[in-house]
């Protein structure tokens, strides 16, 4: 394939973001380029949690938490649509999702998340529980926990094989993948948009950035504002035991291997992915708070990898002005987003249009005029 050759939509950023925007676009029939930095960018997918988790995402923000429970929603059609047809198991389940509570502090929060969610019409059932209704839940709850919360909707998925689905989905569907292509200069000329990157140049119809950290340096080249920064997260992972969490906790949750993932931390590091041992062992005792059986199990590897967090912590999503055709979409909610990713904006992005859903998320809000 020349590198000169014209495609319908390029997505610059081969993260889970872009890369569920390029195959949902090359399901509606588009012919999609994913530009993909490779393994040496500061991917978020490889350091993510795995939670698709809805209780008290965008609380008080009602837009953000309309998007994020349609997103909840569609879950199983995307999970199901992707396996199907790549046959890679993603790992995705749907046990629902327990908060738990240490403190009476911690069970009125949650009262109050539940009250503002059904106040604002979220689509999302939070039962909130004393410790009697947990411990019927989880046996193994240790006696710090006095209650906690609890919505069906809640699941979680592997980060890593979601992202292979994905990529491998747009092959299979005629798009093309170019790994070691990081994006250098992105021009607009003559109603198109010119990408130029190691392995060559690409030219694309319309373009969307999807390129995390990187953003902040391609995004004004077409007219768009992306003011993003990271956020360092870091995780710790056991040795396997016997399954008993069958649920998914928010901080805690056991794989179907058996490992506990622990975490996650937010810590403003730059862009430092490492990790240090203060950090793993307040993650590692407040898990052992949840459960005390945790503390005979031994950690196998912790890590540290970069959120990219916008000054509110919700997404932008925009058309530029100065080069239409120019997109721009980035979140710190990846995994959560990525089934509307992939089934709703993928599809509007290639077709030329902002979805009305994500129409509040222009970068403009951030442009307050001091007086």
């Amino acid at each position: 394939m020349p590198a000169t050759s014209t495609h319908d939509l390029v997505v610059v950023g081969g993260g889970l973001i872009g890369s569920a925007i390029a195959w949902g676009a090359s399901r509606s029939g588009a012919d999609v380029i994913l530009l993909d930095e490779g393994d040496v960018a500061f991917r978020a997918a490889r350091g993510n949690f795995g939670l698709v988790w809805l209780q008290g995402k965008g609380v008080g923000k009602p837009p953000y938490m309309r998007w994020s429970l349609q997103a909840g929603h569609l879950w199983r059609e995307f999970a199901s649509l992707l396996v199907e047809e790549t046959g890679i198991d993603i790992g995705w389940s749907q046990p629902g999702g327990l908060q738990f509570c240490f403190s009476e502090a911690d069970l009125e929060k949650c009262r109050r998340v539940e009250a503002q969610t059904r106040a604002d019409g979220g689509d999302i059932t939070i039962a909130v529980l004393d410790r009697a209704a947990v411990k019927a839940l989880v046996p193994a709850i240790g006696p710090d926990v006095v209650g906690g919360s609890y919505s069906t909707l809640d699941s979680h998925v592997s980060p890593l094989y979601l992202l292979r689905a994905l990529q491998q989905g747009l092959l299979s569907r005629g798009g093309h993948y170019w790994s070691a292509a990081a994006a250098t200069a992105i021009r607009h000329d003559q109603g198109a948009f010119r990408v130029d990157t190691p392995r060559g140049q690409v030219t694309g119809k319309r373009i969307v950035i999807a390129a995390g950290l990187g953003a902040t340096v391609l995004a004004p080249q077409v007219g768009l504002s992306m003011p993003v920064r990271p956020e360092r997260g870091q995780i710790v992972v056991t040795e396997r035991v016997k399954p008993f969490f069958p649920y998914v906790g928010s901080g805690v949750r056991q794989t179907v291997e058996g490992s506990f993932l622990i975490g996650s931390s937010h810590e403003e590091a730059g862009f430092s992915e490492g990790t240090d041992v203060g950090t793993a062992a307040s993650l590692c005792a407040s898990a052992v708070r949840a459960f005390p059986q945790l503390a005979e199990v031994g950690v196998v590897r912790t890590w540290g990898s970069l959120r990219v967090m916008t000054p509110d912590g919700m997404p932008i999503y925009e058309e530029s002005k100065r080069c239409p055709g120019a997109y721009s979409a980035t979140c710190h909610s990846g995994v959560t987003l990525c089934s509307a990713h992939a089934l709703i904006l993928g599809p509007a992005l290639a077709a030329g249009t902002v979805p009305e859903a994500v129409s509040t998320f222009r970068s403009d809000r951030f442009h307050v005029q001091a007086h």
